[in-house]
């Protein structure tokens, strides 16, 4: 309990301060808060629900929400009206019930009042059974939600009982075991851990399997102390929000002592609790005011470039109706003027233009089908045929992680087939992002790793030889990790399949397979990692508990440099948040520390013998307290299960330890570092020197830890017995916490406040962990604050990227300046070797606190930590406050592989003219050597380095550059030779004076001269502004693509956003349009499926188009021709369901199955995209050739039966119904001479939408009598079938009609084809005829040879003098 009183007393001096100050009050020099009036209405209490303060709970709690979600729509009741509101919120549905009212009025009306309601009720019945299926469907998964079970503390029973999660409220006590699904956000309270931590799973949540810790709130009371009953606490949090990363509160305990909250103390609904027999916790959210539901979004929705297009030419549709509609009205007028006795006037008394005002209406009744609004309902069903296509394309699939393309936003599909821009990160996108340990630099020393190298090499020659065998695809639905199941967890009340779509079978399947179990970002490449024998002979000094000089000065080693060595693995190993476990065991149950193989006392006195610390501030002062309770200053004993072991020494000492300095042969003289000759150095000790190797006791059992016991490649007998699994939250983590495990500096175990370290010749330690700053894009640096577990002092151990930590770095006193500004020069030329070789790198450094010094700033974090308002900048201030001055370690370098075919798919984007630019947060020379192993910087290409110091020399360089480019393209062109182009490199301090208003004209002209653009040390704030920089400036359609949280603002602002679910979780993907596993597959979804949705979508419009304004026009020429009167000549249901049954299939089915170009012809030729890009299918130009075509093919059908059947007997509707007919066959064969694919399907379709037709007509003309008068077809069509010149008008105007179509479309594929289908299609040619020649060769010698050459023998080739040519 010392560390809660301490917790306490410091709590109450900073906290119990008077109350006008408000809840919160910031220390000297920080910014003051709003008022306690402002502050509360942005915050909410929480009481426990049966706990003392019953009335200021029913006060508060009457404004929170329940439990119960409800994601449905309507209700029985709310369903109609709710449901026709919202279908009337579209335009197209206003526009038919414009025209149904319409009908209704007497003077206007132009068909019976029931026929003009046909269309919008097909709408709106069709659009309503889809909705309510749908509801119904959100129905069935609310009511299981709801009615799950889950155990709730009852006030009255004293107890936990059953309740539907339903019936929770904010401030019940919700107990949970190992398995279950957590119903609401819980502040943790409790945990069966005996450390007061428990694990969750969130791939419910944002699809990552890897478990995430959280540690119970400070000041609770662990173990069998923690009842219901006995919380009398109160909880002041932030309102409800969607930051799944962020929690902002405090908690008051009895006596005004205040605690902070953050997201580590909070369990958030629909995460699964793992590893842990049983939590417990207070509800802060409940139902739809949790995080997860407002998360809940639904599907994003964008407008693309097309459907912008196509609300431009409606509205030419609707200027054209209005053009009709105003001919109509003022012909009639003139009609009644100059003919005063019409036979067809009802109303003598109505004047000529109050008729024609009439006719006006009527005819907007007539002509409705001109304005295309049924278009945008059969777009929304195109792209969804083409969505089902693109998820179900096996080339789309990735096997290794039995995961398909995911399609997020449903209606920019055809965006896909217009990208110019693509912007991409770097790691986890271009490369694997499985990140292997390959070398480090530690005290200024470089360590190459050679035999690691190979070991690398030949695991990727493994990796390549597997890749090609032929696997069996698995299933579409993937099941969850098995990493994520528990071994000693076995009740589970809830099942996951509550919330996600496995399957109770699948559910069993992975409970039985539970055994096999590997941890996150755990492969064998990245665990086998072969220690360098240099370092691991200077780490076996610590085993011999002294120092030797090896033969020479220059391989010998200091304790300064033994000192950086042990502090440069104990922070790979600590200063990270890796989870850790064994097959054996769960998570949550870690094993005790194992007797070291020194006791504390001799090696507090080794270290300070090899002065450990030779450049740390001095010990403690004025603490007469054994070193053993130093360990646990700030810490609780009781929530630890490490026991720290006794001491096994008989006397108090151990021989080694006495020898002095001389024996031990310790440098008096700290040399600059050097590696001298490393082979010799390297080489194996002389007999004397081994004799001098002391064997160190533990328990007995002497361990001999030498070069040997090191570096071997197997591990010991232990290791294998209880190998360890490590749960990280990256890559990075995992890579450096296997390396320092390989020089056994092995993490065992962790708790919310101590780790569990095995460091080389000493044993296990307890290190008491005080704080964890996390990393974040701002300060791109990760650091822990412990207390060093020998001597007691407060260290920070921090490791982060290069440019932060070496600006960071201390500038050390007068004599040590040399030495460290040797390490600095020498680790930054290491950095620089390991950026060209395209390695990741990273800096290790520390720094030693005053205990004054730790006091001064915990007073600032501990008020940072409990405050709701500004909490992120405050936390961000004294993390800055408290990595300064620090200690550079050393760098590790780590090597991430290109993805598989990533080289050839930037290529093929690039032949199809998409601009590749990489935005990383990476090194300069890192991401260049990146950008050469992905073909995108050639050996040819000029490079132009951006990196600039103030914004006064980013201007100028910018101008230079451009004058340089502008120079260098003058050149090219007054010479007709184009040698090079140029790439820009520009860094992240460059690129924030660069996007500055002043400057960004001149980037902007810069970067769109070069070929591509690599932003290096880049923010996710910078990556967002660059793509919006190009999007908006130039009017370009962007692409982003990425796979960590840091690029999901370039992703949202791009038109096109791609997520990969790579390594780094799935807020990426969350934020995407369309999610895809591997960079490979964007070749394919942009050459083939994005070609192909934009020309199938754009020739859909165009013909949509056309078919209306061609059968509109009909009905608009019989107006000359009935005195303008509104009348038509076709019967009025067939008119109405002309376009709503009869010609609307064969559109979709062209939308969806049309193929202009083969895929593999796409695939092998990218140029096709760039072409098809810059002569667009959905132009101006193409939309008003289609629309004369339309004119002209009318006018054929009109008037061709016009003068056939001039001067006969033939009435109204005998004259329509050739008319009618020839139409349909018109529109139906214009898609087949428009469409470059015709399959069954397409046969089918127009076979049976002319069947059905011409069932309609015949049986409508048998049997309705007396229906729809004066229009009545009783008759008429049953008596044209029979007679032949029907059928020889129907096929002259249909052949006169689409004549010129046909004629346009073969000098249109002739003339302006595209050319690198020209020289494909010459290509295949030559190869034919060279087959054809090789045919006739070998007949003429089939006798001279038994051995035919021919085109499947490539390796023979017949004399030229004998080929016949």
């Amino acid at each position: 309990m010392e560390r809660f009183q301490w917790v306490r007393h410091r709590c109450r001096q900073l906290l119990a301060i008077d109350s006008e100050r408000g809840w919160y009050s910031p220390p000297d020099g920080l910014p003051s808060k709003s008022s306690p009036q402002k502050v509360s209405a942005r915050r909410r209490t929480v009481l426990a629900r049966h706990g003392p303060h019953q009335e200021e709970y029913e006060a508060v709690s009457k404004k929170y929400k329940g439990n119960s979600i409800c994601t449905t729509k309507y209700s029985l009741l709310t369903f109609i009206p709710m449901n026709l509101f919202q279908q009337f919120h579209r335009a197209a549905n206003l526009y038919f019930l414009f025209l149904a009212l319409l009908n209704w009025v007497p003077v206007v009306e132009a068909f019976e009042k029931e026929i003009t309601m046909i269309p919008l009720l097909v709408v709106l019945t069709v659009i309503g059974i889809k909705d309510a299926l749908e509801d119904y469907r959100r129905y069935l998964f609310d009511k299981k939600v709801n009615n799950n079970l889950v155990r709730v503390f009852c006030g009255k029973q004293k107890s936990y009982i059953d309740r539907c999660w339903k019936d929770v409220r904010v401030g019940d006590f919700v107990r949970l075991s190992c398995n279950e699904i957590i119903p609401a956000d819980l502040l943790l309270l409790y945990s069966s851990d005996p450390r007061g931590v428990c694990y969750i799973e969130t791939a419910n949540l944002d699809g990552e399997t890897n478990l995430k810790l959280r540690q119970v709130v400070s000041g609770s009371l662990q173990g069998a102390d923690f009842t219901p009953e006995s919380f009398h606490s109160r909880i002041e949090c932030e309102n409800p929000n969607n930051d799944l990363s962020r929690f902002k509160g405090y908690i008051e305990h009895s006596g005004e002592v205040r605690a902070g909250l953050h997201s580590s103390n909070l369990l958030l609904r629909s995460c699964t609790i793992r590893n842990t027999e049983t939590v417990v916790g207070i509800v802060v959210y409940a139902g739809h005011e949790t995080k997860a539901m407002m998360n809940n979004s639904g599907p994003r929705y964008k407008r693309s470039q097309l459907e912008k297009h196509l609300n431009t030419d409606v509205l030419w549709c609707v200027a054209l109706l209005i053009v009709m509609c105003l001919t109509a009205a003022v012909g009639h007028g003139l009609w009644l003027n100059t003919f005063k006795d019409v036979g067809f006037q009802v109303d003598g008394e109505t004047s000529p233009a109050l008729a024609g005002f009439y006719v006006f209406w009527t005819m907007i009744i007539v002509l409705q089908v001109l304005i295309p609004i049924s278009l945008y309902v059969s777009i929304e069903i195109v792209k969804l045929g083409q969505i089902y296509f693109i998820h179900n394309d096996l080339d789309l699939y990735n096997q290794q992680l039995d995961s398909r393309i995911q399609c997020r936003a449903l209606n920019i599909t055809e965006d896909l087939g217009q990208i110019q821009f693509l912007f991409s990160d770097k790691t986890g996108t271009l490369t694997e992002n499985k990140m292997v340990f390959c070398r480090c630099s530690i005290y200024g020393v470089e360590y190459p790793h050679v035999e690691n190298a190979r070991r690398l090499q030949v695991y990727e020659a493994e990796q390549n030889e597997a890749a090609g065998r032929t696997v069996t695809l698995k299933s579409a639905c993937s099941g969850k990790s098995l990493s994520c199941r528990s071994l000693s967890c076995n009740r589970s009340s809830v099942s996951l399949h509550t919330l996600t779509a496995e399957s109770s079978e699948e559910e069993d399947q992975l409970s039985g397979h539970a055994a096999v179990r590997t941890g996150a970002f755990c492969s064998r490449m990245a665990k086998d990692v072969v220690p360098d024998p240099e370092l691991v002979r200077k780490l076996s000094c610590l085993s011999s508990s002294a120092l030797h000089l090896k033969g020479s000065s220059s391989a010998s080693l200091s304790s300064l440099e033994l000192t950086y060595i042990t502090d440069f693995f104990l922070a790979l190993a600590i200063c990270n948040n890796v989870v850790v476990s064994s097959p054996s065991q769960p998570r949550h149950m870690v094993a005790e520390a194992r007797a070291p193989l020194k006791s504390l006392e001799e090696m507090k006195l080794m270290f300070q013998r090899l002065s450990f610390y030779s450049f740390s501030p001095p010990q403690i002062k004025g603490s007469p307290r054994s070193f053993t309770s130093k360990l646990f200053t700030r810490g609780k004993t009781s929530s630890f299960t490490f026991n720290t072991p006794p001491n096994n020494s008989t006397d108090g000492s151990d021989p080694a330890l006495e020898c002095s300095q001389d024996t031990c042969k310790l440098k008096t003289k700290v040399d600059l570092p050097d590696r001298g000759d490393r082979e010799d150095s390297a080489a194996m000790s002389s007999r004397e020197d081994l004799e001098n190797l002391m064997e160190i006791k533990a328990d007995g059992d002497g361990v001999k830890q030498n070069l040997e016991g090191m570096g071997g490649d197997g591990e010991s007998e232990e290791d294998i017995d209880d190998e360890l699994l490590y749960e990280a939250e990256s890559p990075d983590e995992a890579a450096l916490v296997h390396a320092a495990r390989a020089y056994h500096c092995t993490l065992r175990g962790r708790s919310a406040e101590s780790l569990l370290v095995d460091l080389p010749g000493i044993g296990s330690l307890v290190v008491q962990l005080l704080h964890i700053l996390p990393f974040d894009s701002n300060r791109k640096r990760m650091s822990v604050v412990v207390r060093h577990p020998v001597t007691g002092q407060v260290v920070v151990y921090t490791k982060g990227a290069d440019s932060v930590i070496m600006d960071l770095a201390e500038t050390q006193k007068e004599q040590a300046q040399e030495i460290y500004s040797h390490i600095r020069e020498q680790t930054q030329k290491h950095l620089h070797t390991y950026a060209r070789e395209g390695l990741r790198t990273l800096c290790i450094a520390k720094k030693v606190l005053e205990e004054e010094e730790y006091e001064v700033w915990l007073k600032r974090q501990l008020l940072a930590e409990s405050s709701i308002e500004n909490q992120e900048e405050l936390l961000l201030d004294s993390a800055q406050r408290l990595e300064t001055d620090l200690t550079l370690l050393g760098c590790t370098g780590i090597v991430d592989r290109l993805q598989e075919d990533v080289p050839e798919t930037i290529e093929a984007l690039q032949e199809a003219g998409v601009k590749v630019w990489i935005l990383t947060g990476d090194k300069q020379e890192t991401a260049i050597n990146i950008a050469n192993a992905c073909k995108l910087l050639r050996s040819s290409d000029r490079l132009l380095s951006a990196n600039c110091g103030s914004r006064e020399a980013c201007g100028a360089l910018l101008e230079e550059l451009l004058s340089e480019v502008q120079h260098e393209e003058e050149r090219e062109e007054s010479s007709l030779n184009s040698t090079s182009s140029f790439i820009l490199v520009i860094d992240g301090r460059t690129l924030e004076w660069a996007l500055q208003e002043e400057l960004k004209g001149s980037f902007l002209e810069l970067s769109c001269k070069c070929k591509a653009v690599i932003c290096c040390r880049s923010t996710p704030l910078q990556k967002s502004k660059v793509v919006q920089l190009i999007r908006d400036k130039i009017g370009v359609m962007t692409l982003a693509v990425g796979d960590g949280a840091n690029d999901v603002s370039m992703i949202q602002v791009a038109d096109v956003g791609i997520g990969i679910s790579g390594q780094e979780g799935m807020q990426a993907v969350m934020s995407s349009d369309f999610a895809i596993s591997r960079f490979k597959h964007l070749k394919k979804l942009l050459l083939v499926h994005g070609h192909w949705c934009y020309h199938r979508l754009a020739n859909m419009i165009l013909y949509f188009i056309y078919k209306n304004v061609m059968y509109v026009n009909l009905l608009f020429w019989y107006q000359f021709f009935c005195g303008y009167s509104g009348s038509v000549m076709i019967n009025s249901w067939v008119l109405i369901l002309f376009n709503l049954v009869f010609t609307s299939v064969p559109p979709l089915i062209y939308g969806i199955l049309d193929q202009d170009t083969p895929a593999d012809t796409l695939m092998k030729l990218p140029e096709l995209y760039g072409a098809s890009r810059t002569t667009k299918v959905y132009i101006p130009f193409m939309f008003w050739i289609n629309m004369l075509d339309a004119f002209y093919q009318s006018l054929v059908c009109f008037f061709l039966p016009y003068f056939a059947l001039a001067g006969s007997d033939a009435g109204t509707l005998s004259f329509g119904s050739p008319i009618n007919t020839s139409a349909l066959f018109i529109i139906l064969l214009h898609q087949v001479i428009e469409s470059n694919t015709l399959t069954w399907i397409h046969m089918l379709v127009l076979v049976l939408s002319a069947a059905l037709y011409f069932g309609f007509v015949q049986l409508y003309s048998a049997f309705c009598v007396v229906c729809s008068h004066p229009t009545n077809l009783f008759g008429v069509e049953t008596l044209q079938i029979t007679q032949p010149l029907f059928y020889i008008i129907c096929t002259l105007t249909t052949v006169a009609a689409l004549l010129p179509r046909i004629l346009f479309r073969a000098l249109f594929n002739s003339l302006h084809s595209s050319a690198p289908l020209r020289s494909a299609q010459r290509d295949e040619a030559a190869a034919e005829r060279y087959r054809q020649r090789m045919k006739v060769w070998n007949l003429k010698h089939s006798g001279a040879s038994s051995l035919q050459v021919h085109a499947d023998n490539p390796g023979l080739e017949p004399i030229e003098d004998e080929v016949v040519s």
